[in-house]
C-alpha cells in the first residue's frame, strides 16, 4: 500500500461568525498531518482557517472550501501558509500528498496542487485572511459533467484568465505522469511561461 503520510484523526472546529465571513473556522484542539517523509504538519489548536489558498474563481471546479478528500489537507495548508517559518512552496508540497492521504484520486490531487500553485502566485500570504461569501443562488450551472452553484460564476477578467491559465495546465495535468516531480515541473513550468 502506498504511503501519502497520516492525519491525526479529524480536526475540530468552531465557525467563527464575528469576523464578517461564514468561512472562518477556529480549531479547537491541535491537528496534524505527517507527510511521506515523517515531516509533522501541526495546526495548533485556536489557528484560524478559512481555505481560501485556492483562487475563488477555481472553485467551481476543484470544489469549495471544507469539501471532498481535500478537507483535512487544507486545514493544514492554511496554517502553514500562514506560518513565516515554511515556504509556500513546501506547504503546497505538502498539500499535495495530504490530499492523497485525505482520498483523493491522482488526477485530482495533481488539479488540487494546481490551484494553490496559482493562489501562491496570485495572492500574497497576507490575503489569506476570510473572503466574502457569495450570496445564494436559485440556478446552477454545468462544468462539463458536473454542477454548480450560479454564485460560483466567472465574475471579473481577472477570474477568467485565472481559469484560462487552470484550463491549459489542466489539460497538461492530464498527460503527466503521477510521480510528484513531473508534476510539479509542468506547473512550474506552465505557470513561469503559460504559453510554453
Amino acid at each position: 500500500m502506498a504511503n501519502y503520510g497520516r492525519f491525526s484523526g479529524r480536526p475540530k472546529t468552531e465557525w467563527i461568525d464575528d469576523t464578517g465571513a461564514d468561512r472562518a473556522m477556529r480549531l479547537i484542539e491541535d491537528f496534524w498531518y505527517e507527510d511521506p517523509k515523517g515531516r509533522r504538519w501541526l495546526a495548533p489548536k485556536t489557528s484560524i482557517i478559512n481555505g481560501a489558498s485556492i483562487p475563488e474563481s477555481l472553485w467551481f471546479i476543484v470544489g469549495t472550501p471544507y469539501t471532498g478528500g481535500y478537507r483535512r489537507a487544507s486545514v493544514v495548508h492554511d496554517v502553514a501558509c500562514m506560518t513565516a517559518s515554511i515556504l509556500r512552496e513546501d506547504a503546497d508540497t505538502m498539500f499535495y500528498w495530504a490530499c492523497l492521504a485525505g482520498g483523493c484520486s491522482f488526477l485530482h490531487a495533481k488539479l488540487l496542487y494546481a490551484g494553490v500553485r496559482i493562489g501562491a502566485y496570485a495572492f500574497p500570504v497576507e490575503t489569506l485572511a476570510p473572503i466574502r461569501e457569495s450570496v445564494p443562488a436559485d440556478d446552477a450551472f454545468s462544468f462539463g459533467a458536473r454542477r454548480f452553484p450560479l454564485e460560483l460564476r466567472v465574475e471579473t477578467n481577472k477570474d477568467r484568465r485565472e481559469i484560462a491559465k487552470y484550463e491549459e495546465l489542466a489539460d497538461e495535468l492530464n498527460k503527466t505522469d503521477d510521480d510528484f516531480e513531473s508534476i510539479k515541473e509542468t506547473v512550474d513550468r506552465m505557470l513561469i511561461n503559460p504559453h510554453r
